[in-house]
């Protein structure tokens, strides 16, 4: 029989996002996690076959508290730009997490379909609430999430990495002027033209390696 672990699984990660959130994602070796522990790394790979699992369980459990930032009052308007606001805040409040999630190399590139399914929870709330609020079909309120994602999580990559300091009326500002931005651009109707125009002058198969 194995020996029995003096730590449960669950105890292992939330030491170990701890010790993410502190020092960041290049601190996660069993020899840091054991220290922290204050074992051996024997109760470590007990509980996990190896340092990759764990460090996937320890990315699973950083996506959850982001996913927390974003349970908002739907109610409270504007919600999309609230979900961005607290996105910042994360950046903010848990720099190390956010660049563990978001600003580490990806060794499997991912389209951005890949990307949103990635995101968890928050991207599909943040569809909900834009149909909801601002009347825009499925493709609209994509373009709208892409285009404010990058924007929003841009900001967050500089707070992240201590490049620049924004204050809340700062960060709200700089949302919404970006929202009318995009938003006045969908509504116009010409959001698409470009994209359209690509797709006439290319083979299905080219548009969908370029723009899958």
């Amino acid at each position: 029989m194995p020996p029995k672990a003096r730590y449960t699984r669950d105890e292992i990660i939330e030491i170990a996002l701890e010790l993410v959130s502190k020092k960041g994602t290049e601190a996660l070796n069993a020899r840091n996690l054991a220290a922290a522990l204050g074992t051996s790394t024997r109760p470590v790979f007990t509980a996990f076959k190896n340092m990759n699992e764990l460090i996937t369980e320890v990315k699973a459990a950083a996506m959850k508290k982001f996913d927390s930032y974003a349970e908002i009052d739907e109610k409270k308007s504007p919600a999309f730009k609230n979900v961005g606001m607290q996105m910042i805040l994360f950046a903010a409040e848990q720099p190390k997490l956010f660049q563990m999630l978001f600003m580490s190399e990806n060794k499997e590139l991912m389209s951005f379909n890949d990307l949103f399914d990635h995101l968890g929870k928050t991207s599909g709330l943040c569809i909900e609430y834009i149909q909801r609020d601002y009347g825009l079909d499925n493709r609209q309120a994509m373009l709208l999430f892409r285009s404010m994602w990058l924007y929003t999580f841009s900001i967050g990559g500089l707070i992240a990495r201590g490049v620049c300091r924004y204050n809340k009326e700062e960060v709200s500002e700089m949302l919404s002027i970006e929202f009318k931005a995009v938003i006045g651009l969908i509504l116009s109707g010409k959001a698409f033209d470009k994209l359209e125009e690509f797709q006439e002058n290319m083979s299905p198969e080219e548009f969908q390696k370029h723009f899958k």
